[in-house]
């Protein structure tokens, strides 16, 4: 009966989505596809971000972390922080400088069509990796709450859920999405109070005496001070900045509804905007997980971090909550996929199959993008069901950690063309883009036995990114003037 119940919900969600894409999509072009028409508010945006931010992964895994560490995660977070005010004042300026659909056409102005596709292409890489791996996870725990009861195979459950997503998606692209993550980062944090409130009320604790619980109980601290960890503060800090440069600055999917707002301080007010909520957003994922944990604790309960929610939600509250939980977790769920699939459809649209250098008509345009758009939906089915016959953790973890060294190359390319005025050679930057991430990986593999124990945390980012830009500089040609490029 529970999983009949949330069937309907499913569908009926899924019908709230196609509405809202019926809406948005009308006289929908090409251009609307990939930058809103410039009309995007900027408010809607800077809300709707919290879901395209804040993965299923993040719903579930996040609390987990309080179990064993506190709140050293917070440290991350307050990295991002510093990192948006970068992304705001000193890469949007850049892109409606030169009013690019793509960000990556910047490589190609500044650097030439050689960084400008592997910068495109290592976006791609890592963009499909990360978002299938959350695919996959999530997937996993709609099969098993949802699906498995009504004997639904894993395979059709996937199929099901990628077919919801390109539904909604197919037509309006950018200008759809902005709407339906705003309607799911609602959903998802309502959930998110109510999970909160519900444990909160199991417990029979007042707040305080659930605040003085977690400090006596070391689920508060916040700062890990010992050098050689991986979470160590200053580690979390840097590395959680340079990650917002890199995943959010530097990423097509994050970025194209920065710029589909009309203006530059617009587009600005939002990021400053959306990293305000996110700190407090993280913050109630944080308090979320030291609840779960004393719950845990009360009832004598031994699960893994990532069990944490999930488990005591289903097991333990009432079936209103698990059912407001597993809204929550769909919300979390189409942000990270559905922001995806679109932003890798536009990449390969302008960057690689060269949209704003052909002259198309526009029915040939948008027979090409839904094809490609088909396209990596079906890529995304092919790796999640590749995961699922592997079903090894360590093999998600090593994709998710593959994904993570891409944007080192990333970061080193726009790095160099922001902050030299030298020239490159085209024929050093595929050898630079592979050899920076690789000699990156395998210090990490031996940094332990290289460094006296000490473990690379996030920095692992900054080191990828100065690798590069160093190898860059290196292999590069004094250039006196550098002209402005037109576009």
């Amino acid at each position: 009966m529970n999983s009949i119940l949330l069937l309907f919900i499913l569908l009926g969600y899924f019908g709230i989505l196609l509405l809202i894409a019926f809406a948005t999509s009308k006289n929908a072009t090409s251009h609307s596809f990939f930058t809103g028409d410039k009309k995007s508010p900027w408010y809607l945006v800077a809300f709707g971000m919290i879901g395209t931010s804040l993965s299923g992964v993040t719903f579930v895994s996040v609390p987990g972390k309080v179990m064993d560490n506190g709140w050293h995660y917070y440290q991350l977070v307050l990295g991002f922080f510093i990192g948006f005010f970068v992304v705001a004042f000193v890469l949007l300026p850049l892109y409606y400088k030169h009013n690019l659909s793509s960000i990556y056409r910047y490589l190609e102005l500044r650097l030439g069509i050689s960084a400008y596709k592997w910068g495109a292409g290592y976006f791609i890489l890592s963009r499909t990796l990360g978002a299938t791996v959350r695919l996959y996870l999530v997937i996993n725990v709609l099969q098993l709450f949802v699906f498995k009861e009504l004997g639904i195979p894993f395979w059709l459950t996937t199929l099901i859920i990628i077919a919801m997503i390109i539904a909604y998606t197919l037509r309006g692209g950018v200008k759809t999405i902005v709407w339906t993550d705003t309607l799911q980062t609602v959903f998802m944090l309502l959930a998110l109070v109510v999970c909160i409130v519900s444990i909160q009320q199991q417990l029979n604790l007042s707040w305080s005496d659930i605040l003085t619980t977690m400090k006596n109980e070391k689920l508060l601290d916040l700062w890990s001070t010992n050098p050689s960890k991986g979470d160590y503060f200053l580690k979390h800090i840097l590395g959680g900045a340079f990650i917002t440069i890199a995943m959010t600055g530097l990423d097509q999917e994050m970025m194209q509804k920065n710029i589909s707002v009309k203006t530059l301080r617009g587009a600005q007010k939002n990021m400053v905007v959306f990293s305000v909520i996110l700190l407090f957003v993280n913050a109630l994922f944080l308090l979320l997980g030291g609840v779960l944990t004393l719950f845990a604790n009360q009832h004598g309960l031994d699960l893994k971090p990532d069990d944490l929610f999930p488990t005591i939600v289903q097991k333990y509250l009432p079936l209103g909550v698990f059912v407001i939980f597993i809204i929550g977790l769909i919300s979390a769920l189409f942000p990270s996929v559905d922001g995806a699939i679109t932003a890798l459809t536009s990449s390969f649209c302008i960057d690689i199959i060269g949209f704003e250098r052909k002259n198309l008509e526009e029915k040939e345009r948008q027979r090409i993008r839904r094809w490609v758009h088909f396209g990596f939906a079906g890529l995304f089915m092919l790796i999640v069901f590749i995961l699922k016959w592997y079903n090894n953790k360590s093999i998600v973890d090593l994709i998710f950690e593959i994904a993570g060294y891409t944007y080192g190359p990333l970061l080193g390319l726009f790095a160099f063309g922001i902050l030299t005025k030298r020239n490159l050679n085209p024929r050093s930057i595929p050898v630079i883009c592979i050899l920076s991430p690789a000699a990156c990986y395998f210090l990490n593999l031996y940094s332990k036995d290289i460094f006296s124990n000490y473990v690379i945390g996030n920095e692992m980012l900054i080191l990828n990114g100065l690798l590069t830009f160093l190898l860059l500089f290196t292999f590069s040609k004094k250039n006196k003037y550098v002209p402005e490029n037109k576009h």
